[in-house]
């Protein structure tokens, strides 16, 4: 087993990584505020890792559970209100422990009824996709979705540990860990030239579920995600730049709806285009833009944008980004492979060709 450290001082916590850690009972004793556990997971996740995962438990413990839907769709109020109607029902006070057992969705989700029930309980990240495993689950990001702007509700609140259990990528659909590596990649190309070789390497052991190179790839990600978060928890600077892609790839979900396009194929989109851009600008050579695109098509990403999409769509969405701190839209650009940097008052003309190189 693996442990990294999340270090934000007397909020520092563990981010465990190993394969087959679920049902090692006793495992999350040190880390839980009382007696009483609720479980928030899915209608896909249940099934399979709900059992195991209460079998941890000590026989004092009441273990309690909140089964949502599964889909970005539904990471909204709406449901994030059942997690507190099973909070009340089941009487939870403020020593109960949330516990987010499935994809970024529900890591979200149950990070923003922590930081919001009774003004602040504990909670616990177990996440089984290899997107939440490399990102989400650390750095204390929680939120919902609005019509108009993705995570644009939620708090940013730590949790008290992360367990990240390999072995659950086994039942991951392809397109799911292809989502993941946008991710894993992402981190390559603004901080870690290295690991982006590593990565043009290996791509096709990653996706053949390689648990050598799958270790690596999810500490590595982990890595470089705490440091950056023990720098600038709250994104006030270095933390920007793991938005890497995003703005684009929020404006691409928020316009073909969430759920119809996941995270991280609009992730891999968005960091083509901001690669383009940053070619456009003359910073980027053109040889690295390249790299990155086949890179993401090696993992088996979009690199195109949806065929319904202008390029006004995406001006708008990106005026609303959360990310903007004037009335400019704010990027995250490449200098080169493993250099990211923060930008604003892009000249609208370098904007439109950039979207527009990537249009199908």
């Amino acid at each position: 087993m693996t442990q990294l450290i999340v270090d934000l001082g007397d909020r520092s916590y563990p981010i465990f990584i190993t394969k087959g850690l679920l049902g090692d009972q006793g495992m999350f004793d040190e880390y839980l505020s009382g007696k009483h556990v609720l479980i928030v997971t899915n209608e896909t996740i249940a099934p399979l890792y709900l059992k195991p995962l209460k079998e941890m438990f000590a026989a004092d413990i009441k273990v309690s559970t909140c089964i949502l839907p599964d889909g970005e769709q539904y990471k909204t109020l709406e449901y994030l209100n059942k997690i507190f109607d099973s909070l009340l029902e089941n009487r939870c006070n403020r020593q109960v422990t949330l516990m987010a057992l499935g994809g970024g969705v529900i890591g979200d989700m149950t990070g923003f009824a922590a930081a919001s029930y009774q003004r602040g309980v504990s909670f616990i990240q177990v996440p089984t996709t290899l997107l939440s495993q490399v990102d989400s689950s650390v750095g204390g990001k929680t939120g919902v979705n609005h019509s108009l702007g993705k995570n644009m509700i939620g708090a940013f609140y730590q949790p008290t540990c992360v367990l990240v259990d390999i072995s659950t990528l086994s039942t991951l659909p392809d397109k799911e860990l292809s989502a993941g590596l946008a991710e894993v990649i992402k981190y390559g190309a603004i901080c870690d030239a290295e690991f982006f070789r590593w990565l043009e390497k290996n791509m096709d052991a990653l996706r053949r579920r390689d648990p050598e190179a799958l270790s690596y790839a999810i500490q590595k990600s982990c890595e470089k995600k705490a440091e950056v978060v023990a720098k600038d928890e709250r994104e006030s600077g270095i933390r920007a730049t793991l938005n890497f892609g995003h703005t684009f790839g929020h404006a691409i979900e928020a316009h073909m709806g969430y759920g119809n396009w996941l995270h991280g194929e609009a992730v891999s989109v968005g960091m083509c285009i901001a690669a383009d851009l940053s070619c456009g600008l003359g910073w980027l050579p053109e040889g690295d833009s390249m790299r990155l695109k086949l890179l993401c098509e090696k993992a088996g990403l979009p690199v195109h944008s949806p065929n319904n999409m202008a390029f006004d769509d995406y001006l708008n969405y990106m005026r609303s980004d959360k990310k903007n701190i004037t009335d400019k839209i704010r990027f995250v650009l490449l200098k080169s492979i493993g250099e990211a940097v923060l930008f604003e008052g892009v000249d609208e003309r370098l904007l439109k060709m950039a979207i527009l190189n990537r249009a199908c």
